[in-house]
């Protein structure tokens, strides 16, 4: 590849939850770019006039259009044809995909951010030398201790600091089983649930020192699979006769459905918790339609909320960001003829995930100009 050829740019880290996704679907799907950082002169001069804060990734397109955030980047190749793509065509799967990809980006933010800065003294040459690669020494100091003070709002305390841990090794456990038997989640090629799991699977908790080594030791297919998402292409070596389809006839794997017992365990009640603080806050604010979510751009918090994890009392953070993830499984759902919806949901309550989708509600959260916005 030289410089001469259009690719496209993805601005981003090594080290990021969020870059981990977009650049794992770049790769299996082949598709051409360059990775550069936010201390590139170009992601100030070209990238933050249009996105108006400064959260990665973003796509600059060969032909020009700028994307922020990797579920749109992966939908924005979605839309132009690829050869794997990512979400499967079955309701039923496609709507657990989604589930899963939500709990990885929103709710396996607490693992990735306890692994990481609780056990700052056990790896803390490698985080320092990510956060000083990327941003420069003084910035990613900065930066550092910013991210710790985080961990309150993410549930993370010390009466949750061995739930959270004890999850980690019962989702690698259960996620290894599976992994044994299916080089993906849902069959022979990532689907929009993989890569909503590579994101903390990777960048933090599969490539941080702590989090690493107990990946590696305990869950060695899970590590494998962390290998072959950030392969080109398909890297199914252990697989070579599988297929590339996606399970036939909108089956779910015996294998997989621990994992999603795993995760309705874990969802609930903060989920259920949001979502109503949700309703609350729309209903007493009225924001109207396309008023952005945050008084300022970088704002994507709306309130907190006491809820609970693993039965222990937290406090969490509410993004409006989480309703823009469900909303699709919600659009899939009720789009269906009524006797297709009630197969679906009697297995989405056989998985005891039917309350992830949420019901339909007279509000909606979309993006206008790189921001999240109401919709009404």
């Amino acid at each position: 590849m030289t410089s001469d050829n259009p690719v496209h740019e993805l601005f981003g880290m090594p080290h990021s939850l969020y870059s981990g996704i977009a650049r794992a679907y770049l790769r299996t799907q082949g598709i051409a770019y360059r990775e550069l950082g936010t201390r590139h002169p170009r992601f100030a001069a070209e990238i933050l006039p249009v996105t108006r804060r400064s959260i990665i990734p973003v796509l600059r397109s060969a032909e020009g259009d700028v994307v922020q955030d990797s579920l749109d980047i992966i939908d924005h190749f979605e839309a132009r044809g690829v050869p794997y793509p990512a979400y499967p065509e079955g309701p039923l799967q496609c709507i657990l995909a989604m589930l899963l990809q939500y709990y990885g980006v929103q709710s396996m933010l607490r693992h990735a951010m306890h692994f990481r800065w609780s056990f700052l003294a056990e790896q803390e040459d490698f985080i320092r030398h990510a956060f000083a690669s990327a941003l420069g020494a003084e910035l990613a100091e900065d930066v550092m201790q910013r991210m710790q003070s985080y961990l309150p709002g993410l549930g993370v305390t010390p009466d949750t600091a061995p739930l959270i841990e004890a999850s980690y090794r019962d989702l690698l456990y259960l996620l290894n089983t599976h992994l044994a038997q299916h080089p993906y989640l849902f069959g022979g090629r990532p689907s929009i649930a993989d890569y909503g799991l590579i994101g903390p699977l990777y960048a933090h908790l599969g490539r941080d020192p702590v989090p690493a080594g107990i990946m590696k030791t305990t869950a060695p297919w899970v590590y494998r699979w962390v290998e072959r998402m950030l392969a080109p292409g398909l890297d199914v070596v252990e697989f070579a006769d599988y297929g590339t389809g996606f399970f036939a006839d909108d089956t779910v794997a015996d294998t997989l459905a621990p994992v999603l017992a795993h995760v309705a365990a874990e969802v609930f009640p903060e989920l259920t918790d949001k979502l109503a603080f949700l309703d609350a806050w729309v209903s007493n604010n009225q924001p109207t339609d396309g008023q952005p979510v945050g008084a300022k751009p970088h704002q994507r918090h709306v309130g907190q909320v006491q809820t609970q994890f693993r039965g222990v009392p937290i406090q969490a953070g509410v993004e409006p960001y989480l309703l823009y993830l469900l909303q699709r499984a919600t659009d899939v759902l009720y789009g269906l003829p009524a006797a297709e919806q009630e197969r679906v949901q009697a297995a989405l309550h056989a998985y005891g995930l039917a309350a992830a989708v949420p019901a339909p509600r007279d509000y909606r959260v979309g993006r206008v100009g790189q921001l999240e916005v109401w919709l009404r």
